[in-house]
């Protein structure tokens, strides 16, 4: 019983540190969703985006060496840069840091449904994603904002953080086991058990967050929010062996699709304002698949 009340203190704990995740200089329009997660405080912010930088260089050197590099006159590479030039003046607010990054973009020739955003703003796209998902520009741009909105808010770092907690926690449980005469390997299993649940929990929510926030950004670059829902419909269609939600870093489509849904009265207006019109004579969202239908959004 000790036990399990420790393992639920220490979700506690970890769930009032995720509280009101996200924009610490939250703007008077657009998403709110509050402070960025006290748990980040733990990892060395700086050292982290050292270490991506030096990553993000070695993986850029590997798919140069395999020719899997995409080359700066690439039609994609200058369709994803231009993409970005729009997007990233209106990302910098969410991030003090970020105006000081080095922002860089690159294109990778593999399969793989992928793309990334790593912390001081390294972003790689995959081939993969741009066309087993037919991607509009509208689609990528919700892809890029959603990955770059977790380098803005600092998720790895956050992630490290928490990883570091559970480490403590668990490291605890034993303790308390031994001195109480209980199997310290029992205890640290179970303990162990309990963190990784709760990190996937944490892991889903600055999923959510980074959807809340790439929202955002997307739309006063002008790029429709409405493409979020097309998005993850396209991946539903290619994504269909997904584990389930519980199970899963990333919430599962339909609750993801209905969570950017219940996000368009704050984004369309934005959405709306960068196209010079009003969001009711905004035509439906309408994507490259005909199975897919378009997406309708009227303003009450």
């Amino acid at each position: 019983m000790k036990l399990t009340c420790l393992a639920i203190v220490f979700s506690s704990l970890f769930g009032f540190a995720s509280l009101g995740h996200a924009s610490d200089s939250e703007s008077q329009d657009g998403v709110k969703v509050g402070n960025m997660s006290i748990m980040r405080k733990l990892a060395p912010t700086g050292a982290l985006e050292q270490q991506a930088a030096a990553q993000y260089a070695q993986t850029m050197q590997q798919a140069q060496n395999q020719r899997a590099l995409g080359p700066a006159d690439n039609p994609q590479v200058i369709r994803l840069r231009a993409i970005a030039d729009k997007i990233i003046p209106h990302a910098l607010k969410w991030n003090e840091r970020s105006k000081q990054w080095k922002w860089e973009i690159n294109l990778i020739g593999s399969k793989q449904i992928n793309a990334y955003c790593m912390p001081g703003g390294k972003i790689a796209f995959y081939t993969g994603i741009l066309d087993s998902l037919k991607l509009t520009d509208d689609e990528v741009a919700i892809v890029m904002g959603h990955e770059i909105a977790h380098a803005l808010r600092e998720h790895g770092a956050e992630r490290a953080g928490k990883a570091m907690a559970a480490n403590v926690f668990v490291r605890g449980v034993e303790i308390f086991a031994h001195a109480k005469g209980y199997d310290p390997n029992l205890a640290g299993g179970l303990a162990g058990g309990a963190a990784k649940f709760s990190m996937l929990a944490f892991s889903r929510a600055d999923e959510t967050e980074a959807d809340i926030v790439g929202l955002d950004i997307a739309a006063r670059a002008g790029f429709d929010p409405r493409a979020g829902v097309t998005l993850w419909q396209k991946m539903g269609m290619v994504n269909k062996g997904a584990p389930p939600q519980w199970l899963s870093t990333h919430p599962a489509g339909p609750s993801r699709i209905a969570e950017i849904q219940r996000h368009f009265p704050e984004v369309m207006p934005l959405y709306a304002h960068a196209k010079g019109v009003s969001v009711n004579s905004l035509p439906p969202y309408q994507t490259n698949v005909k199975a897919i239908a378009p997406v309708v959004y009227s303003a009450k």
